[in-house]
């Protein structure tokens, strides 16, 4: 693989012995999204109508149950000190971290299947479901993600950091495909009318889209997508 695809090596990796302000504190917004989108129905309609008061009481819960942890140091990328680690060491993976990261793959999982689905269900129907496909598909199958995920039985949430070199590849391919993905969609579906052909336009661009990003994640082209190579210590970001 080394031949194929570039890899880092930890000797390479810059030691950090504390994270800057800055660094901590542009953190926190990341995980303000993240458990802001989480309610997936909730999201739908901010994207269909815009913020209304359930939306911004819910925004204000997240503030505060980020900001608590956020202030002890206790979400990724907002400690004081990066997490140090050997990547062929087996280290107990930090409870906040495998909860924020499940999350997560959760939402990110979730959030792409479910408008293939409702893609599909357009296409083949002729009649947009995908209201209703969020309000009774989020939950069940972001739950199971969730599950799995709290459960130590995906990259990034494991007990051991052990893989944690190899594991981060494919969380960043994950979110760095749906990230550019699911805005394309948005305006594709913002844009062109409803009909058979244009939502088959939009089903194999949204697919197109993320099969070149997932590629190029892959080939360790996108940031933080090469795997790292055991050896010395390592920042584990």
């Amino acid at each position: 693989m080394s031949h194929r695809i570039p890899v880092e090596y930890d000797t390479e990796r810059t030691i950090r012995t504390r994270n800057k302000l800055y660094y901590r504190w542009l953190h926190w917004p990341i995980w303000i999204f993240v458990f802001f989108i989480a309610p997936g129905p909730l999201t739908f309609d901010l994207f269909e109508r815009g913020f209304d008061l359930r939306m911004v009481l819910w925004l204000a819960v997240v503030i505060v149950a980020t900001g608590i942890p956020f202030l002890r140091g206790r979400l990724p990328g907002c400690e004081p000190a990066p997490y140090i680690i050997r990547f062929t060491e087996d280290r107990p993976n930090p409870i906040y971290r495998r909860i924020c990261y499940s999350i997560a793959w959760g939402e990110a999982i979730t959030f792409a299947v479910l408008n293939i689905v409702g893609l599909l269900v357009a296409i083949t129907t002729g009649t947009w479901m995908l209201k209703e496909i969020y309000r009774h598909a989020y939950f069940p199958m972001a739950g199971l993600i969730w599950a799995i995920g709290l459960s130590g039985h995906m990259p990034r949430v494991k007990r051991s950091t052990s893989g944690e070199g190899h594991e981060r590849r494919y969380f960043y391919g994950t979110v760095w495909a749906v990230a550019v993905a699911q805005p394309v969609l948005w305006f594709l579906y913002l844009t062109m009318p409803k009909g058979p052909l244009p939502d088959t336009f939009k089903l194999l661009a949204f697919l197109a889209v993320l099969a070149a990003m997932g590629w190029r994640a892959y080939k360790g082209k996108l940031p933080r997508t090469r795997p790292i190579v055991p050896g010395e210590l390592a920042t584990l970001d």
